[in-house]
């Protein structure tokens, strides 16, 4: 990652001839940046359209634009030096149709907002992000975010969309109707237009308990990591790689699978107080453990519906690879400790099932995710990146679209199915090229100048 320095920042909204209903507005404050602040956006033109009408005047008018959403990417892909479109005031539950079983949202929605609505309603969603303050377009558009070895991301709840394209058009697309252009739009990474709206399946709601397992051996993967992994609804193995071993293994399942809780579990123990995922930081936001019985939305995130941080002081990587190298991508990396400890506040090894989504990592393939949580040290992390992505190369992992990676373009190319058939998508729906910026360029088209 290129050190850059960044404009400094405001809100504005900006009236013009075609834009007559917008307020103007500027706030002279500090500089806007993402979640974390490790990244301070590149333009202090930051539009919140309040309707589908004003985001298409929007984006007829400008030559360069980016949507905006919780600003969770850690990298650029949201970064525009010209204009960026938020999608803030998009943030409404539409319609719940019972007789189909979806709800459909406007994008901009956060899980938290959506998740008792849909519970009180007698609904549950498939699958759930560790934080709740993200915003459902958002999330999709990366397809990302969930656990669970036969649950796919969060991209593969979408049953159809609506957004703007670089023409201004309204396009609404169905996984029923639509069939590939469909399945190329829903992880979008924002290079097609701007998402409007989000149709969503739903299940049944339903009850799920959560426990917590300490100090489990990695040897114990080594050949059971397919039945640890697949031992509930969601398994997520937390290490900092120091003693060679898991520091936390967390289950989450139904309540009706959870009968019994053993003690021991592959060689760890069962915990006997609620944890953070980092052992020593306070549990009092994360959800409920030691097997109660909650809601879905209460159980399947890490952190509380009503833990809303504004920010966070930590960078993050993730990246994927092919379930049948887990075990031997998990090696790879720890004979990186050294390394990567220091500067690491937490690794998260987890599952997520194969989909059919053009630009999803997971595409036509399960995977395990490694996903480091690192410390905000930006020169030490940019320097452990390549070296992670080395000792990966065998298994050819793929990175997560919205956070720190170094992969070469042409490498992460090669690694992408349907990335011909997802560039002349871009074409017809935006053939001036409106939403493309400095991360689409260099890596769906360019190479790396490092």
């Amino acid at each position: 990652m290129n050190k850059r320095t960044f404009l400094k920042t405001s809100s504005v909204l900006i009236t013009g001839s075609m834009l007559s209903n917008l307020m103007a507005c500027k706030e002279k404050a500090t500089p806007r940046t993402n979640w974390a602040g490790n990244l301070t956006y590149s333009t202090d033109n930051l539009y919140t359209p309040q309707s589908v009408s004003e985001l298409q005047e929007l984006i007829k008018k400008y030559k360069k634009v980016r949507g905006l959403g919780t600003k969770h990417c850690f990298n650029t892909i949201a970064d525009s030096p010209e204009n960026q479109i938020s999608t803030a005031a998009f943030n409404k539950i539409l319609s719940l149709d019972k007789d189909n079983n979806t709800v459909t949202v406007e994008a901009g929605i956060k899980y938290g907002e959506l998740c008792k609505y849909l519970d009180d309603n007698g609904y549950a969603l498939h699958n759930l992000a560790s934080l709740p303050h993200i915003s459902v377009a958002g999330a999709c558009a990366t397809s990302t975010h969930g656990s669970g070895l036969r649950n796919g991301s969060l991209a593969t709840g979408v049953v159809a969309l609506e957004m703007v394209n670089g023409k201004g058009e309204i396009v609404n697309l169905s996984r029923e109707k639509d069939g590939d252009e469909f399945l190329g739009a829903v992880v979008g990474l924002g290079a097609l237009g701007i998402v409007t709206k989000m149709t969503l399946a739903l299940q049944p709601t339903f009850k799920m308990k959560q426990v917590v397992y300490q100090n489990m051996p990695m040897s114990a993967l080594e050949k059971d990591f397919e039945r640890i992994m697949s031992s509930g609804y969601s398994v997520s193995l937390f290490t900092d790689w120091t003693r060679q071993n898991i520091s936390e293994v967390w289950i989450k399942s139904k309540a009706e699978e959870m009968k019994e809780v053993a003690p021991e579990f592959f060689g760890a123990t069962l915990a006997t107080k609620h944890l953070h995922p980092i052992e020593a930081l306070d549990a009092v936001n994360c959800t409920e453990q030691m097997g109660v019985e909650g809601p879905w939305y209460e159980r399947m995130p890490h952190f509380k519906m009503g833990f809303t941080p504004s920010s966070g002081k930590e960078l993050q990587s993730e990246y994927f690879v092919a379930f049948e190298h887990a075990y031997a991508g998990l090696l790879a990396i720890e004979k990186l400790h050294e390394k990567v400890s220091p500067h690491l506040l937490i690794t998260e090894i987890r599952a997520i099932a194969e989909d059919d989504l053009w630009m999803s990592p997971f595409y036509k393939k399960t995977c395990v995710a490694f996903h480091f949580t690192w410390k905000q040290e930006v020169e030490e992390v940019t320097q452990l990146l390549p070296l992670i992505e080395e000792a990966l190369a065998p298994y050819e992992p793929r990175p997560h679209w919205g956070k720190l990676f170094r992969l070469k373009p042409s490498v992460l190319q090669s690694r992408i199915q349907k990335l011909a058939d997802f560039k002349n998508l871009m074409a017809k729906h935006d053939p001036e090229e409106k939403f493309r910026n400095e991360f689409i360029d260099l890596n769906l088209f360019g190479e790396s100048q490092a």
